[in-house]
């Protein structure tokens, strides 16, 4: 009997220590607030922003520099806008920088990576990208090798 209720106990442990772990998980992977109140905006718009959401990271050669505020449908071009906050320590990236679409790993969240560009100028407040590159969409990649592959017998 006793071993009984040190299995049950064990096993409670166990189990809760792996809610825990879950918890923490839950928590390291969502909070993204890298950039606070201050910063600045820019914007970039793309023909297809495929999973891309608010909050996602904005990012420079593999570092953190901002994150997504905003994704909405522009009326006059009918693509999607992406309002970006580059944190103030950001604040000399070139007005010419281009703005790509990424996935982090094969299934892994979308990010926007920016590539500076060689103008003098620096990006300001309200600025807009105008090089971009949308999300690569797996279905059309799948679509255009089947129909590639056919005229090559």
């Amino acid at each position: 009997m006793k071993s009984s209720h040190q299995i049950e106990l064990t096993a409670g442990v166990f189990l809760l220590l792996a809610i825990g772990a879950l918890i923490f998980l839950a928590v390291q992977a969502t909070d993204r607030g890298v950039v606070a109140a201050g910063g600045y905006q820019v914007t970039a718009s793309f023909s297809n922003v495929g999973g891309l959401k608010p909050r996602a990271r904005v990012s420079m050669g593999g570092v953190t520099i901002g994150m997504v505020e905003s994704i909405n449908l522009d009326p006059d071009t009918f693509e999607a806008r992406v309002v970006m906050r580059i944190a103030d320590e950001f604040d000399d990236l070139p007005e010419d920088t281009s703005a790509s679409i990424f996935t982090a790993g094969i299934l892994g969240d979308q990010f926007i990576g920016l590539e500076p560009g060689g103008s003098p100028e620096p990006l300001r407040d309200g600025d807009r990208i105008l090089l971009t590159n949308s999300a690569l969409q797996l279905e059309q990649l799948i679509t255009r090798y089947m129909f590639d592959s056919e005229g090559d017998d």
